[in-house]
């Protein structure tokens, strides 16, 4: 039964609830704020704070991957997470460098100095607070973006792997961010390049309501093509930054495409 909270605070419980099971879980991070953790496959679990904005906790042979690491914050109930999961945090992958997918990088890198971290090569530069642009690109104000202390140990590339995750460059909703694609299962954690809050939709496109796909990114031109990218790579599984995780998932990504280019004014190869 994945895709419903997973565990009960273990440290209100003297038993442990196994991943296998199926009773509500929440993590206190703080006073009246919670984070909640939902298992959407065998190996991806979900961590939701305010109900909108998602990390995620990926399952390896040797440890977890944390993909983007949520408000400032978020440290505790991820560790918690972690935790009764009955494993570590061995990696942290960025999909990209906004203030609420690396709000908690610092603190965690401080409470796990073995793990490695790891983001893409051309978002690393705002990380630090680049904003300069390369030659022939363009887009908004660069918007959103605190930067981090801590520096990774590796920039990845278009098709590079970390651990099970294969990185897919899909620049639009920022010049660098990227995707991650579990190879095993199909899953596709795919940051903020579509949100499913009110259905699947693309970044860039004009929607009135948070987190404003349209607001926050970049370039749509580039995040439609993006968007396309990623719907070919066919995954069985749609995870994001803000929204629920949907399975089975290529119609509603496909018809988002097509929103995304007609609102570009751009034609569908």
């Amino acid at each position: 039964m994945h895709g419903r909270g997973i565990w009960k605070n273990r440290l209100a419980q003297k038993g442990r609830t196994s991943s296998n099971d199926c009773g509500a879980f929440e993590a206190l991070v703080g006073r009246n704020t919670f984070v909640n953790l939902i298992q959407e496959s065998k190996s991806l679990f979900r961590l939701t704070r305010f109900g909108m904005v998602n990390c995620f906790l990926v399952r390896e042979e040797d440890g977890l991957t944390l993909v983007d690491t949520g408000l400032a914050g978020s440290t505790v109930g991820i560790l918690r997470a972690a935790s009764a999961l009955d494993s570590t945090i061995c990696r942290i992958v960025l999909t990209h460098a906004h203030i609420d997918h690396v709000g908690s990088v610092d603190a965690l890198l401080r409470e796990l100095p073995a793990s490695e971290f790891f983001v893409g090569q051309r978002e690393s530069r705002l990380l630090t607070g680049d904003f300069t642009l390369d030659a022939g690109e363009n887009g908004k104000k660069l918007l959103g973006f605190p930067g981090v202390k801590s520096r990774p140990n590796r920039c990845l590339n278009d098709g590079d792997r970390v651990g099970s995750l294969q990185t897919i460059s899909s620049p639009g909703h920022t010049p660098g961010h990227m995707a991650y694609l579990d190879v095993r299962d199909g899953s596709l954690l795919a940051g903020d390049a579509f949100t499913t809050q009110t259905g699947v939709v693309a970044a860039g496109v004009l929607k009135l309501y948070f987190p404003f796909p349209w607001m926050f990114s970049w370039n749509r031109e580039l995040a439609a093509e993006s968007a396309r990218k990623l719907h070919n790579v066919k995954p069985a599984r749609l995870a994001v930054g803000h929204g629920k995780t949907i399975k089975s998932p290529l119609a509603a990504m496909d018809r988002a495409v097509e929103l995304a280019f007609q609102q570009c004014g751009k034609m569908l190869d």
